[in-house]
């Protein structure tokens, strides 16, 4: 349990409504070095509530009891504040207090080499996925073959042999397994008071080891925080005031995975709050806030998961181009609450070790030093449009772009299908003369337009790899251009290419993207790689 060093009557570790409950019981105890309180109850049920179901259906008569006990010991040693939950007593704590490391802490610290036997991961995207890996005896983590950039371990199963627990210095067994999930440690323990207490020490001391096992190092680097929990309240309350100023640099617009696939080819949208409506081409940031600016701190976030964001593949917002989506899962933020730092995306916290962060810088310096394949036009600034806007738009810059020679023009010609219907499917910008993909976007005000590039380049591909119908209408149109062109013999290894404006023309390093644009700059990579296809990053200039 956290303290953050400050004292802490046990008791606050409990939910006020069992505290205050008929049904639970309070005692505190001491004993040899330790102070603790013990919690026990239940809620106690004449009838189970499955007993009407069995009659309806067997027609005959049951009338059974049930009762979910509880039991929950909060102790306080010299070096923490553990809980020890029977039954169903682990509803009793306030997760507010929860320690979100200590479980997996202890799991990187101790399991066997060869001895992890499953594998929890929550997938960081919209969808709430989950992927589990396990097998029947243990094995290296990475036999696995786990992503470690687009996912976060939630829970970790395994053997340790080495430790100095009870259950294993009796000779009984040779090796005992643990499961542990952030906050929690399941493994057995010793009954008596003597030996529990050695167990409890022997824990302390691997939590308290300064590196985890260099095999293991990777899943403290990223983890998801329980939205209860009192890193997560905190950075809440940080986000909350950032959602007054659309100008903020920790904030930006993500593409919710579930509508990844239809982004590519919205021309338009709607965002709707009761009776107030935004309808525009281009999604920004300025939209989604607009709706909850004028709320009370505390209020803001609310707000934005009742705002509708509906896409779709006309200008006119007459064909819809997917499902209503909530402005919360369009949020993204970079939340700096020292000594930690926060990412938001879809709903969910997520806490950001520094081993993730050099790893992460590590990759991005590696892919943008990566040798150049094409040239691309300087994106100078036109005079403004009638709208106040530049007219040296998108549109523009890649009819400049195409203008070079064995350069294609592709932007707007959309491929439509069966599957990819309304406004279809754009493979990319312009193609190159080595038959690159080219993806372009203008991310000068915010780096939210950067998730649309990455995800056009992931979803083109796919399309082209696995649907047949894509793939042959796209070449047809290839055709069209150059009837001898090398891409319609030759669709094994393909290069996509983004190509970045930033705010004045700066180079792209890793300091020049927002935190959340740099994993999703790399998770597309990976996926590209893993289709056969190679990737490029260049920035363009003003």
């Amino acid at each position: 349990m956290k303290t953050e060093g400050h004292p802490v009557e046990l008791s606050e570790f409990v939910r006020d409504r069992y505290l205050e409950g008929a049904d639970y019981k309070v005692r505190n105890f001491t004993r040899e070095g330790i102070e603790g309180l013990l919690m026990t109850g239940g809620v106690p049920r004449e009838r189970a509530d499955w007993c009407d179901t069995v009659e309806s259906i067997t027609g005959l008569s049951v009338n059974e009891r049930n009762r979910a006990a509880a039991g929950l010991v909060i102790m306080r040693t010299a070096r923490g504040v553990y809980a020890l939950s029977y039954g169903v007593g682990h509803h009793m704590l306030d997760p507010y207090y929860r320690d979100d490391e200590f479980g997996l802490e202890f799991a990187t610290r101790c399991l066997d080499d060869a001895g992890v036997i499953k594998v929890r991961n929550q997938i960081m995207d919209g969808r709430g996925r989950v992927d589990e890996y396990s097998v029947s005896r243990g094995e290296r983590i990475d036999d696995f073959g786990l992503d470690r950039f687009g996912a976060v371990v939630r829970r970790i199963c395994g053997t340790v042999s080495g430790l100095a627990l009870t259950s294993l210095e009796s000779g009984r067994t040779r090796r005992v397994r643990v499961e542990c999930s952030q906050a929690t440690i399941k493994l057995p323990l010793a009954t008596s008071l003597e030996e529990f207490l050695s167990d409890l020490r022997t824990i302390e001391d691997v939590c308290a080891r300064p590196d985890p096992l260099p095999q293991l190092r990777f899943v403290s680097r990223v983890h998801t925080l329980n939205n209860g929990s009192r890193k997560a309240v905190e950075a809440q309350k940080i986000l909350e005031g950032l959602l007054a100023d659309p100008d903020s640099p920790r904030l930006t617009t993500g593409v919710p995975d579930a509508c990844q696939e239809s982004h590519s080819s919205a021309q338009a949208f709607r965002i709707r709050r009761g009776a107030q409506v935004i309808e525009t081409s281009e999604l920004e940031l300025r939209h989604l806030l607009a709706f909850v600016k004028d709320k009370p701190p505390g209020e803001r976030l609310k707000a934005l998961a009742d705002v509708r964001v509906t896409m779709f593949s006309d200008d006119d917002c007459q064909t819809p181009a997917g499902l209503a989506t909530n402005g919360k899962e369009w949020l993204i933020a970079d939340i700096q609450a020292n000594p930690d730092r926060l990412f938001y995306g879809n709903g969910k916290w997520f806490e950001v070790g520094a081993g993730f962060i050099e790893t992460l810088e590590e990759e991005l310096t590696n892919l943008f030093a990566a040798p150049r394949t094409i040239t691309l036009p300087c994106w100078t600034r036109g005079p403004l449009n009638s709208d106040g806007q530049d007219s040296h738009d998108e549109d523009w810059f890649n009819h400049r772009a195409a203008e070079q020679d064995g350069y294609l023009l592709f932007d707007k010609k959309n491929v439509r299908t069966s599957k990819f219907k309304g406004g279809g499917l754009e493979i990319c910008d312009v193609l190159g003369p080595d038959s690159q993909l080219i993806c372009v976007k203008k991310a000068t005000s915010s780096t939210a337009p950067l998730n649309h590039l990455f995800a056009q380049g992931v979803v083109a591909v796919e399309a082209l790899r696995s649907d047949a119908e894509v793939r042959a209408k796209f070449l047809k149109q290839v055709a069209a251009h150059s009837p001898n062109h090398r891409l319609i013999e030759d669709f094994g290894t393909l290069r996509v290419v983004f190509g970045i404006l930033l705010k004045d023309g700066e180079d792209i390093a890793v300091d020049s993207l927002f935190a959340f644009a740099q994993v999703s700059l790399l998770q597309a990579v990976r996926r590209l790689r893993a289709m056969n296809a190679d990737v490029e990053v260049i920035a363009i200039r003003r």
